[in-house]
């Protein structure tokens, strides 16, 4: 199978540093499901290390994204770290990771995050673009060598399937709440960082994760968790993503390491030596 390259649209916008300003809106929406927020619930480390969970999982997907030759190998990896996620739901019926719909709704997370991106803090997309980039999120998604049964054939089948989760399926779960609601009780302090420190530090810490979380959710995530966002929150927001789409004049003429996270910048580097041999 072809991964993805640099000729991709996934490749130039997914590793863009910009993409931190969406805040956690993939993992939250990802813990909206059902199946997917009781196995982060049951299994993960999430609620006790939370950065380190976030950046585990965050390393691999961009490594699958961008790792050239060996993105099928990175993304069966990364497939495989999910066998042991199974467990039970409260009502009794089994969950796995592994389950094709549970997956995928994982997947379209990040699709549905880049998108959201690219068209709030960098620019518009034609619905040309958006068509070619949800036809590289089906090349993504296939490196992971799960069943693409319910991955919808094109940008306007995801529409749809994207339309009926909102309204249908995602709930307020445990983890989700808790996903949003440290940017409220205030961000757990890294164990790294000495206590003195992380207490001056902290303050305006919190009020950057709180206005930069909540702004990024989808209004529906706002509604089922039930998070304050008043109109005079989204003229700020709004004047906010307008600010940065301004800097887009003098964004190119940043260093590739302010730009581009590391896992982006080391496959740019590979293309660039494969251009010079």
């Amino acid at each position: 199978m072809t991964g993805l390259g640099p000729g991709s649209l996934t490749w130039r916008f997914f590793g863009d540093t910009r993409m931190a300003l969406v805040g956690p809106r993939a993992a939250v929406l990802q813990n909206m499901l059902p199946a997917l927020g009781q196995g982060v619930l049951d299994h993960s480390v999430f609620f006790d290390e939370t950065f380190a969970r976030v950046k585990r999982s965050a390393g691999p997907i961009l490594n699958t994204v961008y790792g050239g030759a060996e993105a099928n190998r990175t993304g069966m990896k990364v497939r495989d770290y999910h066998t042991g996620i199974k467990g039970t739901m409260p009502d009794g019926t089994r969950y796995h990771a592994l389950d094709p719909d549970t997956y995928y709704w994982a997947h379209a997370t990040f699709l549905d995050t880049m998108l959201y991106c690219v068209e709030t803090f960098i620019r518009p997309l034609s619905e040309a673009e958006k068509r070619r980039v949800y036809e590289e999120s089906k090349t993504w998604y296939r490196m992971y060598g799960v069943s693409d049964r319910v991955m919808p054939e094109d940008w306007e089948s995801f529409q749809a399937y994207w339309k009926r989760m909102l309204d249908e399926e995602i709930v307020a779960h445990k983890t989700a709440r808790y996903g949003v609601g440290y940017v409220f009780k205030g961000l757990p302090r890294p164990k790294q960082v000495p206590a003195p420190v992380w207490r001056a530090v902290s303050p305006p810490l919190n009020s950057v994760a709180r206005f930069v979380t909540v702004g990024g959710l989808h209004p529906r995530m706002r509604e089922l968790l039930g998070t304050p966002w008043s109109a005079a929150d989204e003229r700020r927001y709004r004047r906010f993503a307008a600010a940065v789409r301004g800097l887009n004049r003098v964004w190119p003429l940043l260093p590739e390491a302010v730009r581009y996270v590391p896992q982006a910048r080391r496959a740019f580097a590979r293309e660039r030596r494969r251009g010079g041999r």
